[in-house]
């Protein structure tokens, strides 16, 4: 499978994938803010970092965001290749298989 099939295939998750990740994400605490600058170089870094290391990150927008929040959740989505998995209020989840973890850390669906 090329990289590009297995992104196609991130990005389509079915409703029962996303309403267990819904769950799970529900008692996260966001760990990326984006904030004034937007969607800036060192926020991708900080992103790709948690999405690595968690799978399942959770986003809050801050209020002096200057992107719409379902922009912001397709764009963060798109330069992360993760799938968009719910854009609720100013909070954005983004889920992203990461194999490299120990299987007790890796979220099944």
């Amino acid at each position: 499978m090329t990289t590009s099939e297995n992104i196609e295939t991130i990005l389509e998750l079915t409703t029962i994938q996303k309403k267990k990740l819904r769950g799970l994400g529900h008692h996260l605490e966001p760990v990326v803010y984006v904030g004034k600058e937007g969607v800036s170089k060192p926020l991708q870094q900080s992103l790709a970092a948690a999405l690595k290391a968690r799978e399942l990150v959770k986003i809050k927008l801050g209020q002096n965001c200057p992107i719409e929040r379902t922009v912001a959740g397709e764009q963060l989505a798109q330069i992360s290749e993760a799938a968009l998995v719910q854009v609720i209020g100013r909070m954005v989840l983004l889920y992203k298989p990461n194999p490299d973890l120990p299987v007790a850390r890796r979220i099944e669906l």
